[in-house]
């Protein structure tokens, strides 16, 4: 993964401390994108294999890591919402053609 070149240091302690505290919160907010788009992902992945149960446990799942996360404003609350509809009706169409 590339690094992105460092840039000068601030002068002002108070520019110092916020460059410090932006790496740290830079890190977390990566690991957390990174946990919403796997529990997406891994939904997805249920339904293009057409496995009914785990897709809808996968989904259960995903909606309290997508809920928190966009509570965080790590994504926006409207993503979020988008991302839960689209799964929720690919869950339901395959449980549909399931059943039928």
């Amino acid at each position: 993964m590339a690094t992105k070149p460092k840039k000068k240091n601030p002068r002002l302690a108070s520019g110092r401390k916020r460059a410090r505290q932006d790496v740290k919160l830079n890190a977390a907010n990566t690991s957390l994108r990174s946990k919403y788009r796997t529990a997406v992902k891994k939904v997805e992945k249920a339904v293009l294999a057409g496995d009914k149960t785990q897709a809808s446990a996968l989904f259960a799942q995903m909606q309290g890591v997508v809920d928190s996360i966009a509570d965080k404003g790590i994504f926006h609350k409207n993503k979020a919402a988008r991302d839960k509809s689209r799964l929720s009706a690919k869950v339901k169409a395959l449980a549909s053609t399931a059943a039928a």
